[in-house]
């Protein structure tokens, strides 16, 4: 897979929902997101973090997917809220806890700065648990206006250090 191309999504929760477990309702996602039209092709193993602002609410899965999709940028973004709504999310309140967030993070090497869409996505590059699990997968991808590569940013992460991988390896290997 050529990286330059790469659409990578950022999932992420912290409810379980009706799954006994956010690993669980995190793998269900993913298995919906061939027939929304954005099949899989790399993901990272799970990554545990400390919720924010309060660190004392359920710890937060994180993990990373590169996916392929013919859907545009904002259809992408649009499919990505509508599997959200599949698993429970109401968007209520910033930072609130909830069962799913998915995080459109790149679109090959898109930049776009509108109301409904940003790309790359605005503060991935800050947070580890977004870098972390993306370096595993996509070590060498290089961030569209930064330069840098996933491991470089993983590395400088400012936001999660607590990030840490919990569960299996990824599946799909290093690309």
């Amino acid at each position: 897979m050529d990286l330059d191309g790469a659409v990578i999504v950022a999932l992420g929760g912290n409810m379980a929902g009706d799954y006994g477990s956010s690993e669980a309702l995190l793998e269900a996602a993913l298995a919906r997101f061939a027939q929304a039209g954005l099949p899989v092709v790399r993901r990272s193993s799970w990554w545990s973090s400390a919720a924010w602002p309060d660190p004392t609410a359920n710890e937060y899965r994180n993990g990373v997917a590169v996916v392929e999709t013919k859907l545009a940028p904002l259809e992408a973004l649009h499919t990505l809220f509508s599997i959200e709504t599949q698993f429970g999310r109401l968007r209520s309140e910033k930072n609130a806890a909830r069962t799913l967030d998915l995080d459109l993070i790149a679109y090959g090497q898109a930049v776009q700065a509108a109301d409904d869409l940003i790309l790359p996505h605005p503060r991935a590059h800050e947070r580890l648990f977004v870098m972390g699990p993306l370096a595993e997968i996509a070590p060498n991808w290089r961030h569209p206006t930064l330069g840098k590569t996933a491991r470089e940013l993983a590395e400088g992460a400012s936001v999660g250090l607590d990030a840490r991988p919990v569960s299996k390896k990824a599946q799909g290997g290093p690309i």
